[in-house]
């Protein structure tokens, strides 16, 4: 027997007793809390909330917190601020969008995640690259944990899907935290 059979035998006879994984409950979520614990998980890191009634509110909002925004697009056909953009936008046209304002499909409560796939953002560069992040998502699509989110996108075909969870945020090793680096440098996200 050779070094490399030792080897392998022995991780071979050294393995753990199986044992049966655990029962995941996830009734003991109250699923009406769920918007606040998203609202208090995004200020933790870096976000803003903001719970409306209608899209009107969330348009006051937009014109009231982003007076010096040169260019803002939607993708929101319900949102009439801003430039209304189509799947067959040249990206590098984006390079100087100051506020997106896009659609989730849901969010996640415990770490303010939202999910967002190519049927409600026509270019997959958008949220990335605006200098801020403006996102829409329905009280009723926000879940509690990834394990309920990813129940729910299941098996579904998507081109481009991502969880975006609050504006951009790095540091080195001197701990210096910069905004921005990677994407949006804010994020504000309306519940509706």
């Amino acid at each position: 027997m050779n070094s490399r059979d030792k080897i392998l035998e022995a991780v071979k006879s050294s393995q753990p007793d199986q044992r049966p994984l655990p029962q995941l409950q996830f009734e003991l979520y109250n699923t009406t809390d769920a918007p606040t614990a998203f609202a208090n998980v995004l200020g933790t890191i870096g976000g803003a909330t903001h719970f409306v009634n209608s899209y009107d509110e969330i348009e006051e909002i937009i014109r009231a917190e982003y007076i010096h925004a040169k260019r803002i697009i939607t993708v929101c056909s319900q949102i009439k601020t801003g430039e209304v953009i189509s799947s067959d936008i040249d990206p590098h046209s984006l390079e100087d969008v100051d506020l997106a304002i896009i659609e989730a499909h849901f969010g996640v409560a415990e770490n303010a995640a939202l999910w967002v796939t190519d049927a409600l953002v026509p270019e997959r560069v958008l949220p990335f690259i605006t200098h801020q992040l403006a996102v829409v998502v329905k009280k009723e699509d926000i879940v509690f944990t990834m394990h309920q989110a990813y129940e729910r996108i299941g098996n579904t075909d998507y081109g481009f899907a991502t969880f975006i969870a609050g504006p951009s945020k790095t540091a080195d090793i001197e701990q210096s935290l910069v905004l921005g680096a990677h994407g949006p440098k804010t994020m504000r996200v309306f519940i509706l």
